[in-house]
C-alpha cells in the first residue's frame, strides 16, 4: 500500500492537544492550519455561478480563457519574459507538489532536495516515488553527486523567509549542473509585509533578473487559495519551461487531472482582479499586527515571518510544549517539528482566523 511508505499525517498527531484547545469555555482559536475563513469575493462567485452547467469534460491545461488570465497575471506579477514560458492549471498547489516527482518520472533511484524547514508535502511527494530526500537551504550544502529535483519555497511556509536573487540564481545553476528540475513554490509571493517596505520584496524564480530570460529546468507554482480565499475551489498554476510544461501536461491528461469547469471560470475572474486580492491582503495585515503584539507580550520571539501567512515563533523550548501551553487558553498552533528537525523549538501560527477570534488572543494570554 502507498500509505505504508508515508508518514503519519501531522495534524492527526495534533489531536490530543486540539482536544484540550477545543474544550476552552470561550471556544477554539484555531491557528494550526492556513485555511481561509473569509468569504470569496463576489466577482469570483458570480463567475462560478454563471458556469454551473458544467456537463462536458474540461481541459487538463485549463480553458483558453484561464491560460490567458494566468499568463497575464504572471507577466504583470513575476517579471517573466512573455514569449518564454507556458502555464497550465492544477487542482490546487498541494496536488502539484505531491505529484510533481511522479509527473517528472522520478523513482527509487532519484534524489529530491527540499528546504531544511519545509512544507511536509515536499517530502511526501518524494516518498510516493520512493526517492531519497535531502534537506538543504543552499546548494553549497548538498554533497550528493546526483540530484533530480530541487524544491524551493519563497516566501516560505512555515518561516516566511524570502530567498534573494543570488540564492535563486545559485539553485538554478546547481539544477542545470545536475540536469535537475528546480521548482519554486511561490504561493505566498504577493503576501509580503516587511519585505516591500525594506525595498526587497519577494522575487519570483521566473523573473528575468534571476534567470536572464532562460527558463530551462525551471518551474514555479502559484495559488489562489490564500490570495483569493479560494482554498475550497482547488485552483493553482504550474508555470515555466515550455518543454517541461508540455511533458507534465501530457502526464496529467493521461491521469485525468482536470480542474472543474466551475473552478476554471472562477479562476479566470480571480487571476484577472487585483482589487479583491488587495482587500484580502489588508485583512491579513491587520490580523498579523494583532497577533504579533499578543504573542510578543506573551514572551514569544518571532523569527523571519516577513512574508507569507504565518508567524514563526519560539519560547526557546520544544514546540510541542509551547503548543500544549497555548492549548490551555484555547489556542491551537502547529509544532515546528511538523516541518523538519530544525523546527523543533518553534511553533507556526496562521493568520487565518476571524477578526473576532484573533482579537481575543491577547486577553486570553494576559
Amino acid at each position: 500500500m502507498l500509505s505504508d511508505r508515508l508518514p503519519d499525517f501531522p495534524w492527526d498527531l495534533l489531536e490530543p492537544i486540539a482536544k484540550i484547545a477545543r474544550s476552552h469555555p470561550a471556544g477554539l482559536i484555531d491557528l494550526s492550519v492556513g485555511t481561509p475563513v473569509d468569504s470569496v469575493a463576489e466577482v469570483i462567485t458570480k463567475a462560478a455561478s454563471l458556469n454551473l452547467d458544467a456537463h462536458a469534460y474540461g481541459l487538463s491545461a485549463g480553458s483558453k480563457g484561464l491560460i490567458a488570465a494566468q499568463t497575464n497575471w504572471l507577466i504583470k506579477t513575476t517579471g517573466v519574459v512573455e514569449e518564454n514560458f507556458n502555464t497550465i492549471a492544477s487542482i490546487g498547489s498541494k496536488e502539484a507538489v505531491s505529484l510533481m516527482p511522479l509527473l517528472l518520472g522520478l523513482g527509487s533511484n532519484s534524489v529530491v532536495v527540499i528546504p531544511e524547514i519545509a512544507y511536509p508535502t515536499y517530502e511526501v511527494g518524494a516518498k510516493v516515488v520512493q526517492a531519497e530526500v535531502i534537506r538543504a537551504d543552499h546548494p553549497d550544502l548538498v554533497s550528493a553527486k546526483k540530484v533530480d529535483l530541487v524544491w524551493l519555497n519563497s516566501p516560505g511556509n512555515p518561516t516566511g523567509a524570502i530567498a534573494d536573487i543570488e540564492t535563486l540564481k545559485a539553485w538554478i545553476m546547481f539544477a542545470r549542473k545536475h540536469n535537475a528540475v528546480v521548482v519554486c513554490d511561490e504561493c505566498y509571493l504577493t503576501l509580503d509585509w516587511e519585505a516591500s517596505a525594506s525595498g526587497q520584496p519577494p522575487v519570483s524564480i521566473l523573473d528575468k533578473r534571476v534567470n536572464n530570460g532562460d527558463l530551462s529546468n525551471i518551474l514555479a507554482l502559484h495559488s489562489l487559495s490564500k490570495r483569493s480565499s479560494m482554498a475550497g475551489y482547488r485552483a493553482a498554476a504550474i508555470s515555466g519551461s515550455k518543454p517541461l510544461i508540455e511533458k507534465i501536461l501530457l502526464a496529467r491528461k493521461h491521469l485525468g487531472l482536470i480542474s472543474s469547469s466551475v473552478t476554471q471560470a472562477a479562476s479566470v475572474a480571480a487571476w484577472g482582479d487585483e482589487d479583491h486580492a488587495e482587500t484580502q491582503k489588508q485583512i491579513y495585515a491587520k490580523r498579523r499586527a494583532t497577533m504579533q503584539a499578543a504573542f510578543l507580550n506573551a514572551g514569544f520571539e518571532i523569527k523571519e515571518s516577513s512574508a507569507g501567512l504565518y508567524l514563526w515563533m519560539t519560547r526557546n523550548e520544544d514546540g510541542w510544549e509551547s503548543a500544549a501551553w497555548l492549548a490551555q487558553f484555547g489556542i491551537l498552533v502547529a509544532p515546528g517539528s511538523f516541518y523538519g528537525p530544525k523546527g523543533k523549538n518553534f511553533i507556526r501560527a496562521a493568520l487565518t482566523e476571524t477578526d473576532e477570534r484573533i482579537n481575543q488572543i491577547s486577553e486570553r494570554l494576559m
